[in-house]
């Protein structure tokens, strides 16, 4: 293996563990859900995507093989995370009404939740 390909590997390695040691950080210290969700979504993507890339790289450099699971792995992570903490952030604002009067106006008919729907006459 060459020496650029050891230093891009552990520089990712490092990366990928400052990331992750951001993003548990975040999750442990930040004070309420809507703050705590920005830790795992993004610094720990972040890591765990750097870590399997430094993966992907020295199975390549290493024994010439390209790991395709990983790549797969790295791109389920990318497109499901950002939905998954989207997810987490509507039900939020359905679940908890004290917050969700705190919200500007949507200028729409419906709130902001996705199951909020118009306003009714009964």
């Amino acid at each position: 293996m060459t020496e650029f390909g050891d230093f891009a590997i552990a520089a990712l390695i490092c990366l990928g563990a400052f990331f992750l040691f951001v993003g548990s950080f975040g999750l442990a210290k930040l004070p309420d859900l809507m703050r705590r969700l920005h830790g795992p979504t993004k610094a720990t993507t972040l890591g765990i995507g750097s870590m399997l890339i430094a993966s992907m790289l020295y199975f390549m450099l290493k024994h010439d093989m390209v790991a395709i699971q990983e790549l797969l792995i790295t791109t389920f992570l990318f497109l499901t995370a950002p939905v998954t903490a989207l997810m987490v952030a509507k039900t939020h604002i359905l679940r908890d009404k004290k917050s969700r009067k705190k919200l500007p106006p949507t200028g729409r008919d419906i709130g902001w939740a996705v199951i909020d729907g118009p306003e009714t006459e009964d």
